[in-house]
């Protein structure tokens, strides 16, 4: 697979991700197109089940929404709004100290740079990504383990880490797909691209993957 090939996989991509649920938080990005609601979507759905962040988010934000509310909440309100998410003590102490590093350093608002919203407890690139594409609608590539393995499986990249996978494709992927290109790997690789076992039988992008690493398919 090489870039000639990426515009068709992208309608492909795009045709088929139809019959399924996009990730919950690009759900919240369309919602409401709140760089502070993607990233407190973004810490929730760590490690956690889409289902239980779509819960868990609703019930925050019916309650706070803001940085200052969030604050004003106290953490066994938070904790009981988001339960049952995964580590939900822990992630309820990360809000309350995202929230004061927001108010204190950047005057209220989240940052729109990889590089400062880093600097945020929890935050990491994957995170980070997310708000900048979905939040602040500015480029970068969010790569996750979807992202890293199917595009490893294609041949389109050859990595070890989800690191390696985001530099390879800042170099490699024409710009104009990076935005979209989290959203539509992680729908396909939670419903079909699956790790182990992948349906191949159904993938109309066979005729262009390598299937690397692949020893079983349905």
């Amino acid at each position: 697979m090489d870039n000639r090939d990426i515009p068709h996989i992208i309608r492909i991509l795009n045709n088929e991700i139809r019959q399924w649920q996009v990730p919950i938080v690009g759900v919240v990005a369309r919602k409401s197109r709140d760089p502070f609601q993607v990233l407190v979507s973004c810490l929730l759905s760590l490690r956690t089940k889409d289902e239980t962040t779509a819960g868990a988010s609703a019930r925050l934000f019916r309650l706070a929404a803001t940085a200052e509310g969030i604050l004003r909440l106290p953490l066994r309100t938070i904790e009981r709004a988001i339960y049952p998410v995964g580590f939900y003590r822990t992630k309820a102490r990360t809000l309350h100290a995202v929230s004061r590093e927001i108010l204190s350093r950047f005057g209220g608002k989240v940052p729109a740079t990889i590089e400062e919203l880093l600097t945020l407890k929890g935050v990491g690139r994957k995170t980070a990504n997310l708000v900048v594409t979905l939040g602040h609608d500015r480029d970068g590539i969010c790569v996750d383990t979807h992202v890293h393995r199917i595009t490893n499986r294609w041949g389109y990249v050859k990595t070890k880490t989800p690191e390696q996978t985001e530099a390879a494709l800042r170099a490699k992927l024409p710009r104009r797909y990076w935005k979209i290109f989290n959203d539509l790997l992680v729908t396909y690789g939670q419903n079909l691209c699956a790790p182990l076992s992948p349906w191949c039988s159904r993938c109309r992008l066979m005729p262009y993957c390598d299937r690397a690493g692949v020893s079983r398919s349905r």
